[in-house]
């Protein structure tokens, strides 16, 4: 893992923590422009990005994620910043009051090829009964929204009173319909359709 912070004393206090978690940090970047260096010299599983790095655009998540599993953690709680991280391809969003818990979880699903978001923004995104795809039944499309927002089949499979192998069956329905490979397109998909969305206010 590569961990991104202008901040020297809290990236090398989330390093100790982290360590002590059992995940390796290899290496630390405190610049916006030495990413792309830093991740072509130490190849990771995920990128740690503080979204209040000074010279930082949240465009370049999209670059970074064809890279590796971009994890942002923020200040910023507003549900909107979240989706745009995740729109261009961030794989959990992780707010800076969270405990280093929290945090752990988030990583070990990025890592795993899952999506990750705060309970609040899960509620806010899920909550709402979005325009359904043309492709999909209504079914796949509640599944869509579950995963989307980071459940995993098993939670899925509760959530909706089905096995987990009918879950899985339909997520690998869903994948051939839409062409998607993974959970991370999915979410992305999801976003972009309007399956997932901020919840009206």
């Amino acid at each position: 893992m590569i961990i991104a912070d202008d901040h020297a004393l809290f990236r090398q206090g989330l390093r100790s923590l982290l360590t002590l978690e059992g995940l390796e940090v290899v290496a630390e970047v405190e610049q916006a422009g030495s990413l792309e260096e830093a991740l072509a010299a130490n190849p990771c599983d995920v990128l740690l990005l503080d979204l209040q790095m000074e010279h930082w655009s949240m465009d370049q998540v999209a670059e970074l994620s064809r890279k590796t599993a971009v994890v942002i953690l923020t200040a910023d709680e507003r549900v909107e910043v979240g989706l745009t991280a995740l729109r261009l391809g961030a794989r959990a969003i992780v707010h800076k009051r969270f405990a280093i818990e929290s945090l752990v979880t988030a990583i070990r699903a990025a890592a795993d090829g899952l999506v990750w978001m705060p309970p609040a923004m899960q509620a806010a995104l899920v909550g709402h009964d979005g325009p359904t795809a043309k492709r999909l039944t209504p079914r796949e499309s509640e599944i869509v929204r579950y995963v989307a927002v980071g459940m995993r089949n098993a939670e899925v499979a509760t959530r909706l009173s089905l096995s987990e192998s009918t879950v899985k069956t339909h997520l690998t329905n869903i994948f051939h319909k839409l062409g998607i490979r993974d959970r991370t397109e999915l979410t992305r998909y999801a976003i972009k359709t309007g399956l997932v969305t901020v919840q009206d206010r």
